[in-house]
């Protein structure tokens, strides 16, 4: 028998007042049954003339404050971020049929906080980050490669590689955050969340 919660939907939305506690509950359930990265996120930025863009990219680390990722300042996404802040982000756990949508204002996260984060990377994922210039056009394959040798030469101790000031993290803080379960018949079950003006958060349900 489908167990409903106080508002008609699916046990699965619980009954919480705050979207992050329901979030994290999604997602440790995502960790058990998707096979790689439940950490995936459809991000959407849009520069400055509305023109849409979106990529698959890792959210790295949430709380109340936000979901933060990791990139190139230079790289195409970073750059409509600086140009309009507003963007999207969109969790598919297949797995689980579920969806969350996120959208919200981004904003850098600390140097200390981006430090840490690229500190705990691989060798050859913090040689990486020097390496790319992210979303500029290669000549050839080999052009990277050699790239990547040169700072490999450089860097030879593994454990003191610094973090390129062209590489850091964004935290996308939420204003909406839409919990979506799959349906029979796409009569599917949709809460969304969305800030008021005191920065209470307010429960809805939404049409399939």
């Amino acid at each position: 028998m489908n167990q409903k919660n106080s508002l008609g939907l699916n046990l699965c939305f619980m009954d919480l007042d705050d979207p992050i506690e329901l979030f994290d509950k999604w997602y440790d359930e995502a960790k058990k049954s998707e096979i790689n990265d439940p950490n995936a996120i459809a991000l959407a930025t849009s520069n400055i003339n509305n023109i849409p863009s979106v990529r698959m990219v890792l959210m790295k680390e949430f709380n109340e404050k936000g979901f933060v990722f990791y990139t190139n300042l230079n790289s195409q996404k970073s750059r409509e971020i600086k140009e309009n802040p507003n963007a999207s982000m969109c969790f598919h756990w297949k797995s689980l049929l579920r969806q969350v949508r996120i959208n919200g204002a981004i904003e850098s996260v600390k140097d200390q906080q981006a430090d840490q984060y690229y500190n705990s990377r691989g060798y050859e994922s913090r040689i990486g980050a020097w390496a790319s210039k992210q979303s500029t056009v290669l000549n050839n394959r080999n052009e990277l490669l050699d790239t990547i040798s040169k700072f490999k030469e450089k860097f030879k101790d593994k454990d003191n590689v610094p973090r390129p000031s062209h590489w850091s993290g964004w935290n996308l803080i939420p204003n909406s955050i839409e919990f979506w379960l799959d349906g029979e018949n796409r009569i599917h079950e949709r809460l969304k969340y969305q800030k008021d003006v005191q920065g209470k958060w307010i429960k809805s349900l939404l049409s399939p």
